[in-house]
């Protein structure tokens, strides 16, 4: 049985089925095996509202300090409703077998706009160098 301090929120929930729709990127996680000094990504950010939206795409290490030498293409770009398109995220090794790394998409909020909200969501992502 459902409390009665319940139903509000519930019907709240209910009236309100685009609210709950949020921003995506796909795939969220991957291994990527890579016989170069480099790995790349293919991202699909993803817009679900109806309004464009302006995007960055930016890549950390596992620790979320931002990988200064990733290549991201587009970096960033206005992205319309219902969309989404591909980006390429190229991750040197840096010396090392082997790289973890987070790649998030993030929407950046317009100027003089009375919403002022970045939201972000980010996937894991591994390269291995094979030789």
């Amino acid at each position: 049985m459902i409390s009665k301090c319940l139903y509000g929120p519930l019907a709240l929930l209910c009236a309100l089925p685009g609210a709950v729709s949020a921003q995506s990127m796909s795939p969220m996680r991957g291994e990527i095996m890579s016989f170069s000094n480099v790995f790349a990504v293919r991202v699909y950010p993803a817009n679900p509202y109806k309004q464009r939206i302006k995007i960055s795409v930016r890549v950390y290490d596992q620790d979320f300090y931002p990988v200064k030498d990733a290549r991201v293409s587009p970096s960033e770009f206005m992205l319309g409703g219902d969309a989404s398109r591909p980006v390429l995220v190229v991750v040197p090794f840096n010396g090392t077998s082997e790289r973890k790394v987070r790649i998030c998409t993030e929407s950046i909020p317009f100027p003089n706009d009375q919403t002022q909200i970045r939201a972000q969501i980010c996937g894991k992502f591994l390269g291995q160098r094979r030789s």
